[in-house]
């Protein structure tokens, strides 16, 4: 998977038009507003591709971790967030790479659902452990099919839900993708 997606980056700065498409606009507003007002103490972005939503979320943090596989993704992330001094984009592929925490703020962006089994199931344990009490997790995966996806955006959202010390606070299905908040109960 990392290597498919850094080919992407390599062919493509934007191989899914996230600076241009209103569809995206539209997801990372609505992932946003999901996230909160903030502050964050500390917020780690899953996925963060070239980091337009960990620099959005950064102004509202004091310490960001945008992780992604793609060191061509994390290099425009890592330009992206210079502004932003709590900022730090790194290459990762998940599960490796999960910071200790603690976090007050996940967001998984479009990667959970790319996970395999176990990789998948490693994520869902560490988010509880790594979640202070009332964190959030907001994780938002289009609903569409595609060959290289592990399961849908629906079995993300029913994973999430059965994880026992995380809680729904809300999931918003939309045309095209869907927004799972979760919260750790405290």
């Amino acid at each position: 998977m990392t290597a498919d997606f850094e080919e992407r980056y390599q062919a493509d700065p934007d191989p899914w038009d996230t600076l241009t498409d209103p569809y995206e606009s539209d997801k990372r507003e609505r992932t946003l507003a999901a996230c909160g007002e903030g502050p964050f103490t500390a917020v780690c972005d899953l996925g963060a591709g070239t980091g337009l939503l960990a620099a959005a979320l950064a102004r509202h943090c004091e310490r960001l971790l945008a992780l992604d596989g793609a060191p061509t993704a994390v290099a425009e992330a890592q330009r992206r967030l210079a502004p932003f001094p709590g900022a730090e984009a790194r290459v990762a592929t998940l599960p490796d790479g999960l910071p200790d925490g603690p976090l007050d703020l996940v967001v998984a962006s479009e990667i959970l659902y790319y996970l395999d089994g176990a990789a998948f199931h490693a994520v869902l344990d560490w988010l509880p452990r790594t979640l202070v009490p009332t964190g959030r997790c907001v994780a938002v995966h289009w609903t569409g099919t595609a060959p290289d996806l592990c399961r849908s955006a629906a079995d993300v959202g029913a994973a999430l839900a059965a994880v026992p010390t995380l809680r729904r606070l809300d999931v918003a299905p939309t045309e095209g993708f869907r927004l799972d908040v979760m919260e750790r109960v405290p």
